[in-house]
């Protein structure tokens, strides 16, 4: 099992930055790929980015491209998500996730909550 807490959000001004921590325990992530998925009220939870296990590559949907950077440190089992010059559309509970062995989004943590104001 793998236990995922994440931190760092909070309320920023639009154009502002804000660098989201999640810190894993349990079985080592080391080897599992890594993702930062977001939900804002009443829309449904989409991925924003993710990280393969030696952090030589890293996806993000186009939109986000140049805003949004995923980074990790197994050696620290942990993975953070860089936000900047970030928009009022941006606000939504931020989730970070682990890739198990059946290549699905297996692990996920509780959430934190990222409010953009204009």
């Amino acid at each position: 099992q793998v236990q995922l807490v994440e931190s760092g959000g909070g309320l920023v001004q639009a154009g502002g930055s804000l660098r989201l921590s999640c810190a894993a325990s349990g079985r080592t992530i080391s080897r599992y790929e890594m993702g930062w998925f977001r939900q804002a009220p009443g829309k449904e939870r989409e991925w924003i980015a993710s990280i393969r296990w030696s952090g030589d590559s890293t996806y993000s949907p186009d939109f986000l491209k140049g805003r949004f950077t995923i980074s990790r440190d197994n050696a620290k089992s942990a993975v953070y998500l860089q936000m900047n010059s970030l928009k009022p559309e941006d606000t939504a509970v931020y989730y970070c996730a682990a890739m198990g062995d059946s290549e699905t989004w297996a692990y996920w943590g509780q959430g934190t909550q990222v409010t953009v104001s204009s």
